[in-house]
């Protein structure tokens, strides 16, 4: 495992200096520039060519494509990431500053819905064409369709406006430092960007556990004398999870990217809200280096599915 684990980081580095060229090439092609966002537009028209070219070289606007990536690419090498465009606060201090947040919201929504997701699949299995079955499947299939800026706009209005027990949005009350003072705001915008996960785990779940269940050392387990619960859950259950896990593992990355609408309805100071004003203002250094996370955590992500897959199935082996 060792040896696969080297060679799957070794063949992210090219990987990821494509990907880094790609998104760089993206923000080059979009019209305009930084200074086209940074400066009012009527203050813009009052200024000459000279000031206007003088802030560009400031900024480096003017040097060609490929150098600006170059330099940007030798600077993270050796942890320069660069400052905002806009503020002029260094890279690296915003993404302290908000990633955590992100990051908070995100696993809990993942562990929320896989819980929940794994446990409903397994009870639509085991209570196959029954009216719960058919409840759930029908919950499951709204859950999926339901677009997650609705359903905010329907938790904030149930939950917080008419009811009262929730707040409306922001990370956290006053002088809320900790994990259980953060928790009544992290309640609605988790289960929100969750709800749809949550409707996928069970979908999958089920059919993965009714197509374990027709299988024949589930049989052989019976015929021994095993409890149902054991068969079902020792057996059943862990032959089950392989799909799940690879379902769950490679939403983790597109949670983060989902997290950017959850995080503009509930106002949670995440790197969502971040990156939508960095690409609006083409606040090139920031949305590189959110664009590289973004797109990390979906490589490493793929690591860790094909571990997890191959301890689940000892069929499957890691070479």
């Amino acid at each position: 495992m060792g040896n696969y684990i080297i060679r799957k980081v070794l063949t992210l580095i090219p990987m990821m200096l494509v990907i880094s060229f790609l998104i760089y090439l993206g923000m080059e092609l979009m019209p305009g520039d930084a200074i086209d966002f940074l400066i009012p537009p009527d203050a813009l028209s009052t200024m000459s060519p000279e000031q206007l070219n003088a802030m560009r070289e400031a900024l480096g606007l003017n040097d060609p494509f490929f150098l600006r990536y170059l330099k940007w690419l030798v600077g993270m090498l050796h942890g320069d990431f660069g400052y905002s465009l806009q503020s002029g606060v260094p890279v690296i201090t915003l993404m302290k500053n908000h990633l955590p947040a992100t990051i908070e919201l995100t696993f809990t929504a993942l562990l929320m819905s896989s819980v929940f997701g794994i446990l409903l699949g397994v009870i639509c299995a085991l209570k196959k064409g029954t009216l719960l079955d058919q409840f759930l499947s029908i919950l499951g299939m709204i859950g999926v369709a339901v677009p997650q800026f609705l359903l905010g706009l329907i938790f904030i209005d149930a939950f917080a406006l008419h009811m009262g027990i929730l707040p409306v949005g922001g990370r956290m009350a006053y002088a809320g430092q900790n994990f259980l003072q953060r928790l009544p705001h992290l309640i609605m915008p988790a289960t929100v960007l969750g709800f749809s996960l949550t409707a996928g785990v069970m979908r999958y779940g089920r059919s993965s556990m009714l197509d374990s269940m027709g299988h024949d050392y589930m049989k052989t387990a019976r015929s021994k004398g095993l409890p149902e619960w054991r068969v079902n859950l020792l057996h059943g259950l862990r032959a089950a999870m392989t799909p799940v896990v690879v379902l769950v593992g490679f939403r983790l990355p597109m949670l983060i990217g989902g997290a950017v609408v959850v995080e503009e309805v509930f106002q949670w100071p995440g790197i969502g809200g971040l990156f939508v004003s960095a690409v609006r203002s083409q606040n090139t250094p920031l949305v590189m280096i959110i664009g590289f996370f973004s797109v990390l955590m979906v490589l490493v992500a793929s690591i860790i599915v094909d571990i997890i897959t191959a301890m689940l199935d000892p069929r499957i082996k890691l070479s």
